[in-house]
């Protein structure tokens, strides 16, 4: 599994990626399609769709001539559910500290 969400958070690191993952939100597309809005050639931006095809975030099929991708989101659960945990961890460790300050300020408040 770590290896997984390694890939999938390489994968996100690149605003590139994280903007053909926005756009397959919306649905399929071509890869000259999900090419268009960006500045640079061809091979850079299919070197970007490969990191993402082995991240397993993103599938392509081939027909004919055009090859479409679609968004597997369930490739992003991984990334999700280690976010959770980190969310669920560093919220009971506030909490804590929370209750640790204001049983400090009582002790404080109590002495003469």
């Amino acid at each position: 599994m770590d290896a997984a969400l390694d890939m999938t958070f390489r994968a996100l690191a690149d605003p590139t990626r994280r903007a053909v993952l926005q756009a397959l939100g919306r649905g399929p597309a071509s890869v000259s399609e999900l090419a268009k809005p960006f500045e640079m050639a061809l091979p850079s931006f299919l070197q970007h769709l490969k990191m993402l095809e082995e991240s397993g975030l993103v599938e392509t099929r081939k027909v004919g001539r055009v090859r479409t991708c679609t968004l597997k989101s369930e490739a992003l659960a991984v990334a999700q559910d280690w976010l959770d945990a980190q969310r669920t961890l560093w919220t009971k460790r506030l909490d804590q500290l929370d209750s640790l300050v204001l049983d400090l300020n009582e002790r404080e408040e109590e002495t003469p």
